[in-house]
Parts: C-alpha cells; sequence; structure tokens
C-alpha cells in the first residue's frame, strides 16, 4: 500500500528538505515556490536557467522571496564546465590550467572572484571544486577538471579553491569522494570501478579531500563509483563504510554531504532513484541533487514519498532523515550570514591565469612566427554530460578577433584521410591551425594531426584538454582547458608568434 505523504507534517517537510532538484526555465514554476513553503531546502540550477547574470539575480530573488534561506546551488566549476556562462564560455581557467600554473594564491583569487560573482547574483552553493587526482589519463570524465595528477598539488590547490570560494559567502561542495579520477568509465553512463589497494587510496585519492575538509569546506559530493577495497557491493553514494565509517567517523567531517546526480546512470540504471535515495541518506548523505536530466515536480514528489515511505516502513531511520534535514538548515542558516562577507572585485583574474597556464613549444627557429593569415581547423570530440554540448569552446573566434579573415571549420570524426583533405582545400594558401581536445584520448585526432604535418609541415597545433599526447607541430601551444580565456590567451600566442 502506498503511504502518502502530508505537506505540513514534520517528516514530510523533513524529506522535502535533503532534496536538491532542478526545473525547467529562467524564472521558479510555481510547483518549486509552493513545495518551497512545504519544506524543500534546495534546488539546484543548470544552464538552462540561466542566460544572464541579471536574469539569474531575478530568480534567485523570487526564490528568496517564498523562503529567506534557499540553498540555492549550481555546478560552476569555471573553465570547461559552466552553467553561469553556459553560451559563451567561462571567463575562468578550469583546475587543470591552475593545476600547471601552480600559484596556490592565485587559485584561491580565481576561486574567490568566480564566488564573488555567484554570490552577486544570489547563487550560494557550489557544487565544486573537484578534488579527483586525475591518474588515469584517459578518464572520460575528468581530465581538465582535476588540478593534476600530482596528488599534494591537488590537495593544495583544492584547500585553496575551498578557502577562496567560501571567503565570498559561497559554500564549496568538494567532489566526488572518495576520487573519480582512476576510473575509465563515465558515472553518467555506467557504474565505474576503482581496483586499488587501501594504501594507494589512503595515499593518493583522499590526500585532497582530507585537505578540503582541514580549509573547512561546507558540504563534500559523493561520488557514484564502485571501491571495492572500502565496500565490494555499493558505490560510494549508496555506501555505509564509505559515507558513515570512512568520511564521517575517520575523517571527522561533519558538514553536509551532497549525492551526485541520482538520475545518472550509474544509480538510475543500477538501483533507481527511489531506492537509491533511500539508500544514500540510510548511507549517510544529507542531500539528495536530482535535476540535471530529471527536473519536474513528479520527480521530486516520488523522491519524497519514498524517503516518508521508508521511514514508516522502518527500512530508513527517522533520526538518520531528520539529522540530514538539520544539516541542509545549517548550511542554509550560514549562507545567510555569508551574505555579509565582503571580497573586492578582480575582474581580470580569469584571463591573467589563463595566459600564466599556457605552454608553448616551438619545433625550431623557422616556425611558430607571427601568422596574419590562418584557417582554424577545430577537431571536435563528442562533449561529455558534464561538460554538454551548448558551450563553445576553440580559439576561432578569438583568433578572427586579432587576425581579421580568419576563416574557420568545425570538423568530427571521419576518416583521417578524408578530414585532413577537407581541411587542406579550405585552408589554401593558409596557415593551419589545428585545435584538438584530449587528442591522446582520440585516435582519430591523432591520425588527422599525422596527415596534416605530413602535407604541410608548419601547421600549428592547440591543445584544450590534457595535454598527454605531448607536442607536435611548428608550434605547439597547451591551454589546459577549453574556457574561453583558454582560448583567448592561445590567440594571443599564435598572433604575436
Amino acid at each position: 500500500m502506498t503511504v502518502l505523504a502530508h505537506p505540513t507534517d514534520t517528516l514530510t517537510r523533513d524529506a522535502l528538505a535533503v532534496l536538491q532538484p532542478g526545473f525547467e526555465g529562467t524564472a521558479a514554476p510555481d510547483w518549486v515556490l509552493r513545495r518551497i513553503s512545504e519544506g524543500l531546502t534546495s534546488v539546484g540550477l543548470f544552464g538552462r536557467n540561466i542566460h544572464s547574470p541579471e536574469q539569474l539575480a531575478a530568480l534567485t530573488a523570487q526564490l528568496r522571496a517564498e523562503q529567506d534561506d534557499v540553498l540555492v546551488a549550481i555546478d560552476e566549476e569555471g573553465g570547461d564546465v559552466t552553467r553561469l556562462e553556459v553560451l559563451t564560455g567561462s571567463s575562468f581557467p578550469g583546475n587543470l590550467a591552475l593545476g600547471a600554473v601552480d600559484d596556490v594564491d592565485m587559485t584561491r583569487e580565481v576561486a574567490r572572484e568566480l564566488g564573488r560573482r555567484l554570490a552577486e547574483c544570489g547563487v550560494n552553493l557550489n557544487w565544486a571544486p573537484s578534488a579527483d587526482v586525475n591518474s588515469n589519463p584517459d578518464n572520460p570524465v575528468i581530465g581538465v577538471r582535476s588540478f593534476g595528477s600530482d596528488t599534494h598539488l591537488v590537495a593544495r590547490h583544492t584547500a585553496a579553491y575551498v578557502e577562496g570560494l567560501q571567503a565570498a559567502g559561497v559554500a564549496a561542495c568538494t567532489k566526488h569522494f572518495p576520487g573519480h579520477g582512476d576510473t575509465n568509465v563515465d558515472s553518467h553512463h555506467a557504474l565505474p570501478r576503482i581496483d586499488v589497494s587501501p594504501e594507494v587510496l589512503y595515499a593518493r585519492e583522499l590526500v585532497p579531500f582530507r585537505a578540503a575538509i582541514a580549509a573547512g569546506t561546507k558540504a563534500v559530493m559523493s561520488a557514484h563509483i564502485l571501491v571495492p577495497t572500502l565496500d565490494p557491493t555499493r558505490p560510494a553514494t549508496l555506501s555505509p563504510q564509505i559515507l558513515t565509517g570512512l568520511l564521517r567517523e575517520e575523517l571527522g567531517y561533519q558538514g553536509l554531504i551532497v549525492t551526485d546526480g541520482v538520475e545518472m546512470n550509474a544509480i538510475a540504471g543500477t538501483y533507481g532513484i527511489e531506492r537509491g535515495s533511500v539508500l544514500a541518506i540510510a548511507a549517510g548523505a544529507d542531500a539528495i541533487c536530482v535535476g540535471g536530466g530529471l527536473a519536474d515536480e513528479g520527480t521530486v514528489l516520488q523522491l519524497r514519498d519514498a524517503l516518508v515511505g521508508a521511514v514508516r516502513s522502518g527500512e530508513l531511520p527517522e533520526e538518520r532523515l531528520a539529522d540530514a534535514a538539520a544539516r541542509v538548515r545549517r548550511l542554509a542558516e550560514w549562507t545567510v550570514r555569508a551574505r555579509e562577507f565582503q571580497v573586492a572585485a578582480a575582474p581580470g583574474i580569469g584571463l591573467a591565469a589563463a595566459r600564466r597556464a599556457v605552454q608553448v613549444t616551438r619545433a625550431d627557429e623557422e616556425h611558430g612566427k607571427p601568422v596574419d593569415r590562418v584557417y582554424v581547423a577545430t577537431l571536435s570530440p563528442v562533449a561529455n554530460v558534464a561538460v554538454g554540448a551548448d558551450t563553445p569552446w576553440g580559439t576561432a573566434a578569438e583568433l578572427a578577433a586579432l587576425l581579421p579573415g580568419t576563416e574557420t571549420g568545425s570538423y568530427g570524426e571521419a576518416p583521417a584521410a578524408e578530414v585532413a583533405a577537407e581541411v587542406l582545400r579550405a585552408a589554401g594558401d593558409r596557415t593551419v591551425v589545428a585545435v584538438v581536445r584530449d587528442a591522446h584520448r582520440h585516435p582519430w585526432m591523432s591520425e588527422v594531426l599525422d596527415a596534416l604535418l605530413a602535407a604541410r609541415a608548419d601547421t600549428l597545433v592547440v591543445e584544450m584538454g590534457v595535454p598527454q599526447a605531448g607536442p607536435r607541430g611548428a608550434l605547439h601551444v597547451a591551454t589546459h582547458g577549453a574556457a574561453r580565456v583558454c582560448g583567448q590567451a592561445a590567440a594571443e600566442v599564435i598572433a604575436r608568434g
């Protein structure tokens, strides 16, 4: 028998309080406002909800008119993963670029300015930073979202990012616990597995999370990954051993634990979102992120009723749900106090960091000199779900602004000889600028570069992903990310030679 929730009782309010749902549109739907009045304490925003800072500020004001301390969360990592600038590309380089610079003061300042802009728009919880150590260069979902492959570098920059973001009054949510870097599967599509010894896990994956906890991170996001050395049967998001035993008890973390999106296939395709949400709260999670793909009232009611039903059936202890809801509300209270935090604007810090992150390799003195007539050939992989397909990337627009008359073309996966021939035909006597993203993970890109370089030794190469494949071309520019400012920094190098 289905047990219906009553919208005003304490149990139902607690069940709503632990949900962080998304919604459609650039204004808050009536159902969101109604559920906030019934206990919903958080919402999550995505690119579909934002078209300008002014509109975003109006949206968050609309939510706060219903409940002053509502948590408004966003997935704004900067770099490749941006929601604030989803249609233009980010004004901030991502983590790999910051790790390449390796200046913790700059990382802190970038995070503080990003936080200032979020706070100015009324956003008070950021699902960032990624504290994952990019130990597997073939990782399809982390890559440039990581500060790097060195554990201690990742740790010090994670801590600096947390400090900078929270100094601006925006709660950091460090992710993806206990570490998503050593995976070769995207958890949006399936359940990744990390087979490492406890010694490796403690010496590598957990070190940045310890640093984040020491820095005072207000939230930690769980990963939908199976780590058999910690729990052989359940992914981290659903594991009491990992969320309660390791994160709470062993590492001593007392802040908010947020799940990654439960609609991701690693959970939805194995446990289903209802059972997955119940198991996550029972395991020690405090907030259920849902809404990247599912963003409707029906989903919210479905999860609310699943949690209420689990308490009433005895599957989920009522005190565990109450504790989770209390942690959400405590963070909401902190965000109200944090509105008083004042930080000075640093509008140029993102581009300054992107410029410092660029690494340039010249084949010899005869190549890589200033150019004035170029053809930009962007070799585009399929975007992963975290990044999304709506955000522009590359150097074409930025080069065109510096070198009027620049011509461009975009090419997807196809036989290398065909792509190269089409690029050369379109380029004519112009210098070819081949722009790639994670060429080491896409053999077709490397094959196209081989063909272009065999035909035209003066071809310039811009790598906007992880520069694992190494430099090639007359001039090789590694940007360590595909944010708009990374494209601008690369274009400046090419234009001046």
